[in-house]
């Protein structure tokens, strides 16, 4: 995957599938042009899944036990820096060099500033657990930024 793409108009934003994916979470993932998942996807099936329907972006979470998933992934998108990380901010030991920090792990969905980054969190599609519906997120490319919609499941 290279680490830059231009041109895109449609992102899906993933984590926490937990070895689930939804007719709904696929058909809406379909939309888009590229698949950003920010880890516990749990089985080398579903990963597969999502590979099958768009290029896939994935990090390893703490429920990943596969080989070939990086705990960090950056890359940058229509000359728009992501970070993609499991984890919230915090757990990382310095403040990412990106515009986006996209993560999961607390499975409810987050968009926030801090200090300049956009740290985003499309909420859990497989294991919903801290009082959020199940949901993902597309990033629509509009006026020159990346704009998100959030999807409930």
């Amino acid at each position: 995957m290279p680490t830059s793409l231009e041109n895109l108009s449609t992102i899906a934003v993933i984590a926490d599938t937990h070895g689930k994916v939804p007719p709904e979470a696929l058909r809406l993932i379909s939309t888009a042009q590229l698949i950003l998942h920010a880890g516990d996807i749990c089985d080398l099936q579903t990963l597969q899944t999502l590979q099958n329907v768009l290029p896939t972006v994935a990090v390893r979470g703490n429920n990943d036990f596969f080989p070939g998933l990086a705990e960090v992934e950056r890359l940058t998108l229509n000359g728009v820096r992501f970070l993609i990380h499991h984890y919230p901010a915090t757990f990382l030991k310095s403040d990412p060099d990106s515009d986006w920090y996209i993560f999961g792990h607390i499975h409810r969905p987050v968009d926030e500033i801090h200090n300049g980054c956009r740290h985003f969190n499309p909420g859990t599609v497989g294991k919903p657990n801290k009082g959020a519906p199940p949901s993902l997120a597309i990033l629509h490319w509009r006026n020159g930024q990346w704009q998100p919609q959030f999807h409930p499941l």
